[in-house]
């Protein structure tokens, strides 16, 4: 019986020392609470796709049908970053701005976020808002629009 036990308890210890060694995905906003069902966290990840991934796939995922056809155009994160955006950077740090939402988008099937960048560019520091609209398709928000950098 007690050998039972014992490989018991190592086959338990195993399972815990495993899974404890997945990869944790960094969280988004502020303090990374920030809830994958809220239109910022849509806004950020399109954003972090543009500027960090390898493609557009993200991105592309995240847009309307009309902004697709257009990002898919641009064939680039690159080429998206300097006609899309109008705003470059080597490294960057994207934040939503925080306003009175909580609860707020749980009903509605649109929404305007308002970003900010800060990162690098050729050694400059450059820190800048982009406003994105964005709708709600099939229970997921999507980006459907970015304004220029005088959105207001």
């Amino acid at each position: 019986m007690r050998p039972f036990r014992f490989g018991l308890y190592a086959v338990l210890l195993s399972v815990l020392c495993l899974a404890g060694c997945e990869e944790k995905e960094e969280g988004m906003g502020r303090y990374g609470m920030l809830a994958d069902s809220t239109p910022e966290y849509s806004a950020v990840t399109f954003l972090k796709s543009v500027y960090e991934d390898d493609n557009l796939d993200v991105a592309i995922s995240l847009s309307s049908d009309r902004l697709a056809r257009i990002l898919t155009n641009y064939h680039s994160n690159r080429n998206v970053q300097r006609h899309l955006l109008n705003l470059k950077y080597d490294t960057v740090i994207i934040t939503p701005q925080s306003g009175n939402s909580v609860g707020r988008s749980e009903f509605s099937k649109k929404a305007t976020v308002t970003v900010f960048l800060s990162g690098m560019y050729d050694d400059d520091k450059i820190e800048d808002l982009r406003s994105l609209d964005l709708i709600k398709e099939d229970g997921v928000w999507k980006v459907s629009q970015i304004h220029p950098d005088h959105f207001m």
